[in-house]
């Protein structure tokens, strides 16, 4: 049995030059990928709500600026390493497809076309794929409770939507399955479907590579006068190069602090944060400073602060504790991701619906 498997951790030798990875290593780069963009947000959760005044519009806007941080990311390896940020931590490189004879050497970087898409679809690929999983989440939870009327031509549409995301899903997750079992047999030169379409492939780093990459040095400028254009243009590629090296240095040596962070985090291992961090219920806000757009809360207990009547259907916040009708703090929530009486961050997922013993 261990020689029918051997195959799949054996280095074998690429016909175009360079030693393929293993699948192994393929996917390893590709869990670290994985693993960063929730332990950022975490941290941006966490900062949010300690301090929403200052860190909320960071939480609000989590997507775009993880999109920004990882475009910069990403033109700094593909310009300097010929790789993603997880694929050079693994010491791989991208090659182009169908080339001749022994690659080029990885601080060469990759030709115009091969860069340019493989940074498209680095970037901009996960970030629409997570806005339409939390667009679908959210039509799931406006689904449950009914928020929009059954007749209206929306809820037609987001229902058939609904029916058809299952479906799509399980076809994108198929192609890339089959691809890496094509690549495990051998029968492909890449394992995901997305370096294909980016004209690549993956190889490991030779000593070559590795002795290029640390003599790679800036070239000096020369002693002929610019024009201002031009220092301008210099000056942003150095401002931009600095950044980007600087957050790849920074995420190099936090990486296995921020995977530890995802599994501290992750559904699996709540019950033993519980146990371990288990404390008493703290008691509700009794002095609230009511800032701009507070809500004053009313002298009745039963009403509603939000619509300043009886309550309806019950819900309260786990972020405050503050108890409003659904249809108001949905509502409410959704536009503003905050409390409507302390201004804690909040999103959808803390509303906790109440039921009477009546009920």
């Amino acid at each position: 049995m261990a020689e029918l498997g051997a195959h799949l951790t054996a280095p074998p030798a690429d016909g175009g030059g360079g030693q393929r990875p293993s699948v192994f290593e393929a996917v390893a780069q590709e869990s670290l990928t994985a693993a960063l963009r929730p332990a950022l947000r975490h941290l941006a959760k966490v900062l949010a709500e300690s301090n929403p005044g200052r860190f909320g519009c960071l939480w609000r806007w989590f997507d775009e600026a993880y999109a920004v941080l990882e475009l910069l990311l990403q033109q700094h390896y593909l310009a300097t390493c010929s790789a993603s940020f997880s694929e050079n931590f693994y010491s791989l490189k991208r090659v182009p497809l169908g080339g001749r004879g022994q690659p080029a050497l990885a601080a060469a970087g990759l030709p115009k076309k091969q860069h340019w898409q493989s940074l498209l679809l680095l970037v901009l690929v996960p970030y629409l794929k997570g806005k339409l999983e939390r667009l679908v989440a959210s039509l799931r939870e406006e689904d449950e409770y009914s928020i929009h009327p059954p007749s209206s031509s929306w809820k037609r549409f987001y229902k058939a939507f609904l029916a058809a995301y299952p479906f799509v899903h399980m076809t994108w997750e198929g192609w890339f399955l089959i691809q890496q079992l094509c690549y495990i047999l051998g029968k492909a030169q890449h394992h995901s479907p997305l370096l294909r379409l980016a004209g690549v492939r993956l190889v490991r780093l030779t000593a070559e590579d590795i002795q290029s990459l640390e003599r790679k040095v800036p070239v000096p400028a020369s002693g002929q006068a610019h024009s201002i254009k031009t220092r301008v243009q210099s000056a942003a590629r150095r401002a931009l190069g600095g950044i980007a090296f600087s957050l790849s240095s920074g995420l190099a040596v936090s990486v296995f602090f921020l995977q530890f962070l995802d599994w501290w985090y992750s559904s699996e291992n709540q019950e033993t944060i519980k146990s371990l961090t288990a404390l008493p219920t703290p008691p509700p806000p009794v002095h609230l400073d009511h800032g701009e757009g507070s809500v004053l809360l009313p002298k009745l207990k039963t009403v509603c602060p939000l619509c300043r009547k009886i309550r309806v259907n019950a819900t309260a916040l786990s972020t405050s504790g503050f108890v409003f009708c659904y249809r108001c703090v949905y509502s409410y929530v959704k536009a503003h991701q905050r409390c409507p009486v302390t201004g804690y961050a909040t999103e959808l997922q803390h509303l906790v619906k109440l039921y009477s013993p009546e009920s």
